[in-house]
C-alpha cells in the first residue's frame, strides 16, 4: 500500500483508521472521502457519494491510489429502520468500489461483521465457515458483500480482503447506530453520569473489540502475504465476549458507584440475540498472524482514562 483511498472516512471506523494510516504511510498518501468534509481536515480529502457510479473511480484515479478501503455503510440499527436505503448504500456503494478496484487494478478492503451470522449459526466458538442466514438487512448486506468480494477475486483477480468485525468500542467516536454501540454508551455515561441504561438485556453476550486492535487488524491483513490468504474476505476476528453486566463490573473497579439499568429495545435485542456469543478467530491467527492485545480490563482502564481527558 502506497496511496490509499478511504471511503466513509468520517464514520466510526474510518475517522480513526484515517489517522492511523496517515501516521503509518504519510499524510499525503492517504486520501479521505465522505459525503461531507470537516473544516479542519489535515490531509487530502474528496467529497464522494459512493452511490454515484463513477465517484469512487474518479477519486482513486485522480490521486493515483493503489488501494481502496471501503468503509461507507449504514450500521445495523439504522439499516433496519431504512432497509431500502441500506441496500442501495451498502450494496450499491460496494459494487461501485469494487468496480473502481477492478478497472484500476487496486488492492481492496471492506469490513464484514458478526451481523453476517444469524439465529441458526452456532453461538459458541462460531466457526470460520458455518451457517449464515441473518435476519436483519444489515446482515443480509454483509453476507452478500462477502460473496461479492469473493466473486471479484475469483472472476477478475481483484486483491480483495476483509474481516468480520465484532462490536467496536472507541473513545474517539460517539455511538453511531450499531447494535453493539450500547457498550460504547456505557463508558460515556459512566464518565458523565455514573450510571447507564442499556438497551440490550442482561446476559446477552456478544463479541467486542477495542478500536486499536480493530485498526491494527486492517493494516496487518492488508500487508499480509496474499499467497497465505485462504478466507480472504471474511476473517473472524474477536477479542472480548461480554454482556452488559460484564462491562459494568469492569467499570466499577474504577468507578465503584457506577449503576447499570436496563430498558430493552426489542429491535436491537432481536438483532443481538441472532448473533454469536463468541467466535473462533483461529483462521486469522494462522493465515496472517491476527492477535488482539486488549481484554475487557485493559480496554476499560484505557477507555475511562481517555474519556476523562476528552
Amino acid at each position: 500500500m502506497k496511496k490509499i483511498l478511504v471511503t466513509g472516512a468520517l464514520g466510526q471506523i474510518g475517522s480513526e483508521l484515517l489517522r492511523q494510516l496517515r501516521a503509518n504511510y504519510g499524510t499525503n498518501n492517504v486520501i479521505g472521502s465522505d459525503i461531507w468534509q470537516k473544516e479542519d481536515e489535515e490531509g487530502p480529502f474528496e467529497i464522494v457519494d459512493v452511490t454515484d457510479e463513477k465517484a469512487i473511480y474518479n477519486a482513486a484515479k485522480k490521486h493515483n491510489a493503489d488501494t481502496i478501503m471501503h468503509l461507507a455503510a449504514l450500521l445495523s440499527a439504522k439499516a433496519e429502520s431504512v432497509p431500502q436505503l441500506a441496500w442501495n448504500l451498502n450494496m450499491g456503494g460496494l459494487m461501485n468500489a469494487l468496480e473502481a478496484a477492478r478497472e484500476l487494478d487496486l488492492q481492496f478492503f471492506t469490513p464484514s461483521s458478526i451481523g453476517a451470522f444469524g439465529p441458526t449459526t452456532p453461538k459458541k466458538h462460531t466457526p470460520q465457515e458455518t451457517t449464515m442466514r441473518p435476519t436483519s438487512m444489515y446482515g443480509v448486506n454483509k453476507v452478500a458483500g462477502e460473496l461479492l468480494c469473493d466473486y471479484y477475486f475469483y472472476r477478475y483477480g481483484v486483491d480483495t480482503r476483509g474481516v468480520r468485525y465484532p462490536g467496536l468500542i472507541s473513545y474517539m467516536t460517539p455511538p453511531g447506530g450499531g447494535t453493539t454501540d450500547y457498550a460504547v454508551e456505557i463508558y460515556y455515561d459512566a464518565i458523565k453520569h455514573k450510571q447507564c441504561t442499556s438497551y440490550i438485556a442482561e446476559g446477552t453476550y456478544m463479541d467486542m473489540m477495542y478500536m486499536p486492535d480493530a485498526l491494527n487488524a486492517v493494516v496487518k491483513l492488508m500487508e499480509a502475504n496474499p499467497d497465505k490468504l485462504v478466507h480472504r474476505n471474511a476473517y473472524n476476528i474477536s477479542a472480548i465476549s461480554a454482556a452488559p453486566e460484564d462491562f459494568a463490573g469492569a467499570i466499577r473497579k474504577h468507578i465503584p458507584e457506577f449503576e447499570l439499568k436496563f430498558d430493552v429495545d426489542p429491535v436491537r435485542q432481536q438483532i443481538a440475540e441472532s448473533w454469536p456469543d463468541n467466535i473462533d478467530s483461529s483462521a486469522a491467527e494462522e493465515e496472517w498472524g491476527f492477535k488482539a492485545e486488549y481484554d475487557i480490563d485493559l480496554m476499560t482502564e484505557d477507555m475511562l482514562t481517555k474519556l476523562q481527558m476528552k
